[in-house]
């Protein structure tokens, strides 16, 4: 029988390769995770954890400037964005003590610095060094797509990483990309005081949400913070001109300019697989690591978790692959499989924005036959009382079954209340189950409960 370093090595220290680690280790196993950056990866150093505080940060100071609509006297509010950035760094050493070397360590994970490359199917070279497991999880993430526009580096720009040490919010900031990143680094900045221009290739904002989302967003925005939502527009080249730089666009088959102080990119991400996966008999594609449904690749003693497999870039879908796959190695004569039609996608802006399941599009592409309600707002006391009617809820159900198939929500607190309603997809509950439960008064919950309503007495 061959002999290995480990019993298992996790390339990648991100949330789904922390999970796998730690459950794999409790196990007994012997484990150790290959880092070629910062303990915690992307999510903790450069993505959720510190856009989430600045964000929280963001909308304390927004809620502050508008109490004079209750009352409170709020005319001298202000901020200090190096404060505001303090609290970030307050909050990700926080964070970081779960992710440190002796978290993992009181486990029995051994940590080893550097970039892993796969020598054979069963060997890793880090550095000089070479290591060996019986197993290994690839939970390497992803990496931003720099896309190719003339002009571009040498003008400069900064990507969410260098935004978020930014010294204070610039003057005026061109975000290239209109996905989840964009508007929130938009709301953002926007709050602080900056004049956004926010550039998108596609004819709307968060095209893989719903319609009335992205258009209620787009509004919301221009309204309240003067942006400029520049959509089927693109960056043809970028030049310098002094401290400032100057946008060439394409906007509808027009010529545009556009000059601002910074220019932030929020364009899309790609599969980090610069591995030597060759060397170890994994298929993958220029856009992601091929898994089955077991995370499986085509090498079978060997996994792959997160943004570098997909099918979807969230935290918490790598966190939940990475259960997945701990569980296959503990217990390989019970695997268990990765289900995917009801994860949670959110959008921390103002309002949230929450999706779950099958959309009416994909419902429609599919065949299946539905049913769909949608209420405002305004339907709930919550909008009464806390002055909010920008938004709604729409779910979608099974028009023979009634089972819930999937739905949107836009609300102050939509990322709470998407839980339940991914709960009650996951478990194939049906609209009426949900409307006969009880939902406390007053509260944003009940949203869903009059939704549900409405969707059963289609049935």
């Amino acid at each position: 029988m061959a002999s290995y370093d480990y019993d298992v090595i996790v390339i990648g220290s991100g949330a789904g390769g922390s999970v796998a680690a730690s459950q794999i280790a409790k196990s007994g196993k012997t484990v150790a995770i290959v880092e070629a950056g910062a303990l915690g990866g992307q999510v903790l150093n450069h993505s959720c954890i510190p856009t989430k505080a600045l964000l929280q940060a963001a909308s304390v100071y927004e809620a502050a400037k508008r109490g004079a609509t209750f009352g409170i006297r709020a005319s001298t509010i202000g901020y200090n964005y190096p404060s505001v950035r303090a609290w970030k760094d307050t909050v990700l050493r926080a964070t970081k003590k779960s992710y440190s070397n002796e978290h993992y360590q009181e486990q029995g994970i051994g940590i080893i610095g550097g970039r892993a490359y796969f020598i054979d199917p069963h060997t890793i070279s880090v550095g000089k060094a070479r290591f060996t497991a019986k197993q290994f999880i690839v939970a390497t993430g992803s990496e931003l797509v720099l896309p190719e526009i003339a002009g571009l580096s040498t003008a400069g720009f900064v990507t969410h990483k260098e935004a978020l040490d930014l010294s204070r919010p610039p003057k005026h900031l061109a975000i290239i990309g209109g996905g989840e990143s964009g508007v929130e680094f938009a709301q953002l900045f926007a709050i602080f005081g900056s004049k956004v221009t926010l550039i998108e290739k596609s004819p709307r904002l968060i095209n893989h949400e719903i319609p009335n989302a992205s258009s209620l967003l787009a509004k919301r925005f221009n309204k309240e913070y003067g942006m400029n939502i520049l959509t089927d527009t693109s960056v043809q080249s970028v030049s310098s001109i002094g401290l400032k730089k100057k946008l060439q666009l394409q906007r509808k088959g027009k010529n545009a300019q556009l000059t601002v102080d910074e220019i932030m990119l929020a364009t899309g991400k790609r599969a980090v697989i610069d591995i030597g996966l060759d060397n170890a008999g994994v298929q993958y594609s220029q856009s992601q690591i091929h898994t089955n449904k077991f995370q499986h690749t085509s090498a079978k003693h060997i996994f792959a978790v997160g943004d570098c497999s997909g099918p979807y870039n969230y935290t918490h879908t790598a966190a939940y692959q990475g259960q997945v796959v701990a569980h296959n190695i503990v217990h390989p004569r019970s695997p268990v499989a990765a289900q995917y039609h009801a994860i949670p996608r959110v959008l921390f802006t103002n309002p949230q924005i929450a999706s779950t399941g099958a959309s009416e599009a994909q419902l429609k592409s599919g065949g299946t036959p539905y049913d769909s309600a949608t209420v405002p707002l305004s339907v709930v006391a919550a909008s009464a009382t806390t002055g909010y009617k920008d938004g709604f809820i729409t779910v979608q159900s099974n028009r023979t079954t009634g089972v819930l198939l999937g739905g949107t929500i836009v609300c102050p607190q939509a990322s709470e209340l998407i839980s339940e309603l991914s709960l009650a997809v996951q478990y194939h509950m049906t609209a009426q189950q949900v409307a006969h439960t009880v939902h406390p008064f007053g509260t944003w919950s009940e949203l869903l409960r009059v939704a549900c309503a409405k969707l059963a007495k289609k049935g």
